[in-house]
C-alpha cells in the first residue's frame, strides 16, 4: 500500500464553513474590512486553518466568489505598455475573460447579482478591489477623482457583458472581439484617462 503525498485533503464542511462566513463578511463589510480572524471566528476555526486552506485573504475572496479567474495574474499584461492603449488592452482581457469557458460563471454571478443584493455586494467588492483598484492605481491622475473614473469603467464593462452575455443584444452580442475592443475601448481609455467634466 503507498501512501499519498502532499497535503492531505480537508474536511469539506470545514472548508464551506469558511466560505459562507467569507461571504457573508464580505458582502457585509467589504473586502478591506473583513479580517481573516473575524471570518474564522464565524466559522468556529483557527485563523491558521483559513490561511491552510486558502493562503492568502485574496484568494479567500476568489473563492468565496467563485471566480473563474484570478486577476492578478491577468492584470500585468494589461498594465503592461503604453498608458493610451490601457482602456484597449482592459476591454481585450474582460473579453478574454467572459467569452471563454470560464466565462459561464461570471454570467451566472452578473445574473445572480441583477436580483440579489448579497450577490450584488460580492460582485461590486470583486470588481473594486481585485480589479479597478488595480488598474487605478498604476494611473497618474487626482486621487479624488479615482471612485468616479472606476465606476464609469466598471459600467462600461459589466455593461458590455450583460448586453453580450445576457441580454444577447445582436450585433454586440456575436460581434467580432477586436470590433468591440476598438469599439468600446476608446470609451474606457477616456473615463480612465481623460478629462472629466469640472
Amino acid at each position: 500500500m503507498t501512501r499519498r503525498t502532499g497535503r492531505r485533503p480537508g474536511n469539506p464542511d470545514t472548508r464551506e464553513a469558511i466560505l459562507g462566513a467569507a461571504r457573508a463578511a464580505f458582502a457585509e463589510r467589504g473586502f478591506d474590512a473583513a479580517s481573516i480572524r473575524a471570518i474564522a471566528a464565524a466559522a468556529g476555526v483557527d485563523p491558521a486553518l483559513v490561511h491552510h486552506y486558502f493562503g492568502s485573504k485574496d484568494q479567500l475572496f476568489l473563492a468565496a466568489m467563485r471566480a473563474p479567474v484570478d486577476p492578478r495574474e491577468l492584470l500585468p499584461t494589461v498594465l503592461a505598455g503604453d498608458r493610451d492603449g490601457l482602456g484597449e488592452r482592459l476591454v481585450r482581457m474582460f473579453l478574454g475573460v467572459w467569452d471563454s469557458p470560464a466565462g459561464s460563471a461570471g454570467v451566472a454571478l452578473l445574473r445572480s447579482a441583477v436580483s440579489n443584493e448579497w450577490t450584488a455586494r460580492l460582485l461590486r467588492e470583486f470588481l473594486t478591489t481585485q480589479v479597478l483598484r488595480r488598474v487605478l492605481d498604476h494611473l497618474d491622475v487626482d486621487p479624488a477623482e479615482l471612485p468616479l473614473r472606476g465606476s464609469l469603467v466598471a459600467s462600461q464593462l459589466i455593461g458590455l457583458a450583460m448586453m453580450r452575455h445576457v441580454i444577447r443584444l445582436e450585433p454586440v452580442a456575436s460581434a467580432a472581439p477586436e470590433t468591440l475592443v476598438a469599439t468600446v475601448g476608446p470609451t474606457v481609455q477616456r473615463y480612465l484617462t481623460g478629462e472629466l467634466p469640472g
